[in-house]
Formats: structure tokens, sequence, C-alpha cells
């Protein structure tokens, strides 16, 4: 089992912008997908971003144009950059990692997710 480790959370007013970080306790093939869900009080989990190792993003429609994934290669460090924030932002955000089986979670698709942090908090508020 991957252990994964969100960090960077914090409260930012509307319209700021915030990046979060997961750091990956290994890097093989269990981390081949990598992806951010993020949960807000009272609703379903929702997939925000994903990536495959060597390859490209998959953004939800509701980031789309405004958050950014990265990964650095060497060491599967996975970052969301998060801009234009708005209130409905807010959320408890989690990272997520799979092997090469788990291709689903490149789709968002929370079950073929195979290991998750245990979130970081990002509130947007004025």
């Amino acid at each position: 089992q991957v252990q994964l480790m969100e960090s960077g959370g914090g409260s930012v007013q509307p319209g700021g912008s915030l990046t979060i970080s997961c750091a990956a306790s290994e890097n093989n093939y269990k981390t081949t997908y990598m992806a951010w869900f993020r949960q807000a009080p009272g609703k379903e989990r929702e997939g925000v971003a994903a990536t495959v190792r060597g390859g490209s993003a998959n953004y939800a429609d509701s980031v789309k144009g405004r958050f950014i994934l990265t990964r650095r290669s060497t060491d599967d460090m996975l970052y969301l950059q998060l801009n234009s924030l708005q209130p409905d932002d807010s959320a408890m955000y989690y990272c997520a990692a799979s092997p090469p089986a788990g291709s689903g979670c490149w789709y968002l698709r929370e079950r073929d997710c195979n290991d998750w942090g245990q979130g970081n908090q990002v509130t947007v508020s004025s």
C-alpha cells in the first residue's frame, strides 16, 4: 500500500490561488495513476484531476481552465495549482494513486483508485 500525504491547504479569498501537494511513499508501478478528489460537507466525493506517468492530465469540467495538475517524475510529487478559487471549491482535497490495473482512476472513477491520502482542507471565503 502506498502512503500518500497531502499538504499546502488553507484559507484563501475568492479569486485567489493556492497550491496543494501530495507526496507518495513509493515511486513505482503502484503510482502509475495519480489523482485529486475533493469532498465538501454534505456532498459526495468528486474527481478533480488525474494524471498518468509520462502522459496527459484529465480535468473535471468544473475546474478545467482554472486548476493545473503537475507531477514531478523523479519522486511522483503531485501538485495541484488552484486558481480563480470560488467558495464552491471549498472542500477536503484527497490525493489518490493506482497501479496500471486501475486505469479508471485517470477517468476520475473513485472505485478504481487504490490508495488514498488523509485529505487536506481548502477553504475559500471572504
